[in-house]
């Protein structure tokens, strides 16, 4: 089964030249671990929410407002789609992410369209 690992954390934290460089090296050490297990299906660092556009459609109108939906103190930074048998092994690969120290990681089941199409 698939899970997306929702990366929340503060974008605006201020952190030092070498603290950004020890959490860079955590990060690829990461994926490089998601991959070397085959675990790894896609995953992205996002742009800063003041890139975001959000779009709605009211009434037949379409409405877009710069920024996310909701103010938030954590942000969606990146994500991470992995395969994990269980919610269990899901939840441990989570659980290592760097960002996890100080910001949240959101665990959640992609749905398995196919499989709802063919009838399983």
């Amino acid at each position: 089964m698939q899970y997306m690992l929702l990366i929340h954390g503060d974008e605006a934290a201020q952190l030092s030249d070498a603290e950004l460089s020890a959490r860079t090296q955590a990060y690829m050490a990461y994926s490089t671990a998601l991959q070397e297990s085959g675990a790894l299906v896609a995953g992205d660092r996002l742009h800063p929410t003041s890139a975001a556009t959000t779009v709605r459609v009211r009434g037949g109108q379409t409405l877009t407002t710069d920024g996310p939906f909701a103010e938030t103190k954590e942000q969606l930074v990146g994500y991470y789609i992995i395969e994990a048998e269980t919610l269990d092994d899901a939840l441990g690969w989570a659980e290592r992410i760097p960002g996890a120290v100080d910001g949240s990681i959101e665990v959640r089941p992609v749905f398995d369209m196919a499989a709802m199409e063919a009838g399983a």
